[in-house]
């Protein structure tokens, strides 16, 4: 699961966890917050503007490893 940062505030938002306040809960992807969802702790920043922390991805950290070419 990934996180996503508010760059004014600093505010996580982490997928496992959820944001109940928010009415979302544990287990929520980032595709599944709404795109006008806005910061809940400074209300500055649009979810565009967070930035990702780490990849919930498995093939994204696996992929620049893997083509390293160390073994050829």
């Amino acid at each position: 699961m990934a996180r996503y940062q508010c760059p004014d505030c600093s505010y996580i938002y982490d997928e496992l966890r959820g944001e109940a306040h928010e009415g979302f809960p544990p287990n929520t992807s980032w595709a599944g917050i709404p795109e006008d969802w806005a910061c809940p702790d400074c209300a500055v920043r649009d979810k565009a503007d967070f930035i990702p922390l780490d990849s919930g991805e498995v093939g994204e950290e696996a992929g620049p490893q893997s083509g390293s070419g160390a073994e050829r």
